[in-house]
């Protein structure tokens, strides 16, 4: 998932638990039956978490590009010596 999927499967959950709470508050209020407001908004976290949480090919439309790795001779740390200038003691 790259970082724009991340962004837009942010939104998508954020809006559908938030319609599912708000149809489920209205729909309670209008039966008086607090569990049916909890039911649809349970529904609503699972509808999210089925569309958002798996790696879709929707949400990976523009992978990263990576750097190639540098090969090892060439990596060095700064203040280390290369091994072939370093003297053996005996």
């Amino acid at each position: 998932m790259d970082f724009e999927g991340q962004g837009r499967a942010e939104r998508l959950s954020r809006l559908i638990i938030t319609l599912f709470g708000a149809v489920g508050l209205v729909w309670g209020y209008v039966i008086q039956q607090f569990s049916q407001t909890v039911y649809i908004l349970i529904a609503g976290v699972l509808l999210a978490s089925i569309l958002t949480i798996p790696p879709w090919p929707i949400y990976r439309r523009k992978p990263l590009n990576w750097q190639k790795p540098r090969p090892e001779a060439q990596v060095t740390t700064p203040g280390a010596e290369p091994e072939s200038s370093k003297k053996k003691k005996k």
